[in-house]
Parts: C-alpha cells; sequence; structure tokens
C-alpha cells in the first residue's frame, strides 16, 4: 500500500503558477485526520474520481466529519471511514494574472475591400482572475484534464484566437486603417470573449490588441501597389522606357544592341512596349523617317525612338519572331509590327 498522506500543500514561489495537482503524479492517499494547508491567494479543491467535492479557502483544514462534511460522507460510504481512499487536491491561484500574451500562431486570412485577400498576423496581451475555483477546476482538469498551466495558457490562447479571427471579419476595414481601431478592436474582442471564460470560472479583467500585421508576402504585394501608384499613367511611362531603350541601342549600335541584349532588355518591357513601337511607327513623324524624306523637324525628334541600321531593325525583327512564338504578344500585334519593321528595313536596302 502507497505511504498516507499526512499533509499536503503547495508553496509557489514563481507566483505564475495558475493550478497544481498534490500529489503531482495523480491521486495519493489520504485518510480522516489528513491535513491540506491552503496558502492567502489560494484556494484548494478536493479532487476524487473527476468530481470536486469540497473547495477550501486560505488556513489549515482537517479531513474529519465535523470539518468537511462532504469529504466525510464520502469516506465514510466507500471505505466505511476506517480505510485510505485515493483522491488528490487542486490548487488555484487566486491572484490577477496580468500581462498574459496572446498571438495568431498562423496567419488569419483577411478581406480586404482595397487589397483583396490579405493574411495577417495579430499579438496582444491580456489578464484575468479565476473566480469561481470549483467551475474552473471542474471544467478545465475534470472535463479538459489540463493540469499544468502551460497547458491552460495555451488552452486561453486558442479561445482568443477563435473569437478573435470572427471579430476581425466583421470589420469591413482596409488593414491600413485598422491601427486606428486597435481600441475599438479590442473592446470588442474583450466583450466577445467575457462568457467564454465565466464559462471556465474565470474573470477577463483586461484585453489589448498591440500589433496586426501583414506577412512578408502581403507586405511586399502593398509595397508594388504603392509604386505602381506613384508612377501615375502606367501607359506615358511604359512608352517612356520604351523609347529610351532604344534610343541607347541607336547610340551604341556596335554595344548590346548589336548583340540583342540592348534590343532584348527594351522588348522586355512586354506587349505594351511592342504596342508603343506600333504607335512610334504610325506617328506622321515616324512615316517621314520611313519615306528617307529630308527632313521636317518632327522627323529629327522621331529619328531616335527607332532603330537607325538595317542589323538593329533586323534585331528587332528577331526578338519580335520570339515574343510571338512565345505567346507574349497576339498575331495581329505580331502581323502589324512585322510588316512596318520589313518595309523598314527594304527602305533602308534601296
Amino acid at each position: 500500500m502507497a505511504r498516507v498522506i499526512d499533509v499536503v500543500q503547495f508553496l509557489d514561489e514563481t507566483g505564475k503558477e495558475i493550478v497544481h495537482r498534490e500529489p503531482p503524479g495523480g491521486p495519493g492517499d489520504f485518510r480522516l485526520g489528513s491535513q491540506v494547508i491552503v496558502r492567502e491567494s489560494q484556494t484548494a479543491v478536493f479532487f476524487r474520481d473527476g468530481k470536486a467535492l469540497d473547495v477550501l479557502g486560505p488556513g489549515r483544514h482537517t479531513i474529519t466529519t465535523a470539518n468537511l462534511p462532504i469529504i466525510s460522507a464520502m469516506v465514510g460510504w466507500v471505505t466505511g471511514g476506517t480505510s485510505p481512499f485515493p483522491a488528490e487536491v487542486v490548487f488555484v491561484n487566486m491572484r490577477q494574472f496580468l500581462d498574459q500574451k496572446w498571438g495568431t500562431p498562423e496567419p488569419i486570412a483577411f478581406r480586404d475591400p482595397e487589397f483583396g485577400m490579405a493574411r495577417l498576423r495579430a499579438f496582444g496581451s491580456y489578464a484575468y482572475q479565476v473566480k469561481d475555483p470549483q467551475m474552473f477546476v471542474n471544467v478545465i482538469v475534470g472535463q479538459q484534464g489540463i493540469f499544468t498551466t502551460d497547458q491552460i495558457a495555451d488552452y486561453l490562447r486558442s479561445i482568443i484566437v477563435s473569437k478573435f479571427a470572427d471579430l476581425l471579419g466583421t470589420q469591413g476595414k482596409s488593414l491600413l486603417d485598422l491601427p486606428s481601431l486597435y481600441s475599438e478592436v479590442s473592446a470588442g474582442a474583450k466583450a466577445n470573449l467575457a462568457d467564454d471564460f465565466a464559462a471556465l470560472g474565470l474573470a477577463l479583467l483586461q484585453f489589448y490588441v498591440t500589433a496586426i500585421t501583414p506577412t512578408e508576402e502581403t507586405s511586399k504585394a502593398i509595397d508594388e501597389r504603392a509604386a505602381m501608384g506613384a508612377i501615375g499613367n502606367m501607359d506615358a511611362y511604359l512608352k517612356f522606357k520604351a523609347a529610351r531603350a532604344l534610343g541607347d541601342a541607336a547610340v551604341n549600335p556596335g554595344g548590346a544592341a548589336g548583340t540583342g541584349v540592348g534590343v532584348g532588355a527594351g522588348l522586355g518591357m512586354g506587349a505594351m512596349m511592342a504596342g508603343a513601337l506600333g504607335d512610334a511607327l504610325r506617328s506622321p513623324a515616324s512615316s517621314s523617317v520611313q519615306g528617307g524624306g529630308g527632313g521636317g523637324g518632327g522627323s529629327a525628334a522621331a529619328a531616335p525612338a527607332a532603330p537607325q541600321t538595317p542589323q538593329q531593325v533586323q534585331q528587332m525583327l528577331d526578338n519580335l519572331d520570339m515574343r510571338f512564338a512565345n505567346g507574349e504578344i497576339s498575331e495581329d500585334t505580331y502581323k502589324t509590327l512585322s510588316s512596318k519593321w520589313q518595309q523598314r528595313l527594304k527602305d533602308m536596302g534601296s
């Protein structure tokens, strides 16, 4: 037979233990006359076979028929009042637990009215206190089988994250507006969580949201959108880049353009650049250049925006064929541009 427990108590030197079971490994042998010492800011719940029998406040308690009638009645029924019986004492810390941390273990999917789908992380803190130790022990220890403080903290965080995700989905605000709503979101989350904590025998004293941040991928997407907005007219910007690339190729015909690197980089602007080149060829200034005519001011202004040698024109045609083969431009665009560059090549050779 195991050693009979004469005195059981728990001294929490850290002040951070929410719940502690004695004996730690499971039920021990108690008998009439065994003592339970409960310290200030503690409550002890006498526990047997998954049921809380008595709640003991601060002080020294002796298991007798006079002091603990519920336990004594149980002992008399089970053992006849003479033999040891298996039981355990769960000590509950009644102090306020402040600055408890919570956070989302995985990003929360958030429907943003401006950016579409976004993935957010949230962090914060909360404070709570045990209000009903018997209910707390029955739910946490009896129903959940949780006996350690870390397990309780994880269990509470899972409740918080679930409720917070529901609340965040009802905001209807852009993630850029959320920092100005931290107080409102915190108050709403506290109200939504109050009943869940009360059902555990707990009182949620404070709840704070300290940060709601997008994931790295979402941040990059937002930065790219902001950069596009800063450019302004995207069509004008692409045409400018195309003209500058071709102008550089014309100035240095024997360099990168001769090997296709410079012209290829210009064509890398995509189908938008191809359209820009077509516009340039259709302009009156470009027509005068194609016709080999002398000059007006328009001809001089348009010349730097187009290849100046047969080699450069041929390189443009080769790149155009490659882009069409890769499916980067439509057949109509390919035919139109190819015809114009072929005609230009013939004009140069005549």
